[in-house]
């Protein structure tokens, strides 16, 4: 994707931001949905809000996170947020500036539901914005290039940038992805895991290769699964089946994948959440409570809407 260059801001203009301020709002997601190894993912209506200020570059960096992760992530420039909000404004040409971040996060870190993505997305979203002229013309194609890079896959970081589900891809190096609108009656019931688990680890465990007939077996469900979430709900059962990823990770989360496999026993669609531990389940609403409750101990389950809409800002 080609960019149009844009003017470096001196110290002087620099100075101008000093006192910007914004507030953004991001969703958790879910990837993988099963069969769409790193190319679906679906937004939640669970959020991270941010608000982002410039402040003198002598302030320095501070950070103030409460909810998730509190006292637990960097209260410096290498969080994430704020590492990618700086690297951001640097590369639209703001330099020479400080930043004060509030951070108020509801997805759980670690846990499969995008906390990273949401982190990246934030962080973007808040440095177009506080960038001033040199920000407007960075579009929401140009942030999704960005969040891909960062991350390295661009599933998670779709969804949380366009909302509802998305399909991602990659043309060269540049993340591309398409937006689907999902059933109206399609809710998602998360049983949230209680131990954290690196995406690194689950990744660790897949094999370099597969059959031929696991690969095409996984393409039909991909196919049918995208048919399933705009139209179907009755087809997700057949259309969540995975044979790339799921089986390959039991050795690193045994308890997720007697979850998924109790679940699709009684014929509710379950997959893992993106890399695990956290298990999803796609279901019409009024299965959501019933679905909720079959979790069993050592599970938070929560019913949550599809976020339609995705990364706002919220002023």
């Amino acid at each position: 994707m080609s960019r149009p260059a844009r003017p470096l801001v001196g110290a002087g203009a620099a100075e101008a931001l000093t006192g910007a301020r914004v507030r953004v709002r991001v969703p958790a997601t879910s990837a993988n949905l099963g069969p769409g190894f790193d190319s679906l993912a679906v937004a939640l209506d669970l959020h991270d809000e941010v608000e982002a200020e410039l402040v003198e570059a002598g302030a320095g960096v501070s950070v103030e996170v409460s909810g998730q992760g509190a006292g637990e992530v960097p209260a410096d420039a290498s969080h994430l947020v704020a590492e990618t909000l700086l690297d951001a404004l640097a590369g639209l040409g703001v330099r020479g500036v400080g930043l004060r971040l509030r951070c108020a996060n509801r997805v759980p870190h670690g846990r499969g539901l995008g906390s990273s993505a949401a982190a990246i997305v934030a962080g973007l979203l808040a440095a177009r914005a506080l960038a001033g002229p040199a920000g407007q013309g960075q579009t929401d194609a140009d942030l999704l290039v960005a969040a891909g890079r960062r991350e390295g896959h661009p599933d998670n970081a779709a969804a949380c940038l366009l909302g509802s589900a998305t399909v991602a891809w990659t043309e060269g190096t540049d993340a591309r992805a398409v937006r689907l609108v999902v059933h109206p009656q399609l809710v998602a019931v998360a049983f949230v895991a209680e131990q954290r688990l690196a995406t690194t680890a689950a990744r660790a465990v897949l094999p370099d290769t597969v059959s031929h007939a696991e690969a095409a077996a996984n393409s039909a469900r991909t196919a049918l699964l995208v048919h399933a979430l705009a139209h179907r709900p009755d087809l997700l059962l057949a259309a969540t089946e995975d044979r790339l990823h799921q089986a390959y990770r039991r050795a690193a989360m045994p308890a997720s994948l007697d979850l998924v496999h109790r679940l699709r026993e009684q014929s509710v669609p379950a997959v893992l959440s993106g890399a695990g531990p956290s298990v999803l389940a796609l279901v019409t609403r009024t299965d959501g409570a019933r679905v909720a409750g079959l979790a069993g101990a050592g599970w938070r389950p929560m019913v949550l809407e599809v976020e339609r809409v995705g990364a706002i800002r919220l002023d």
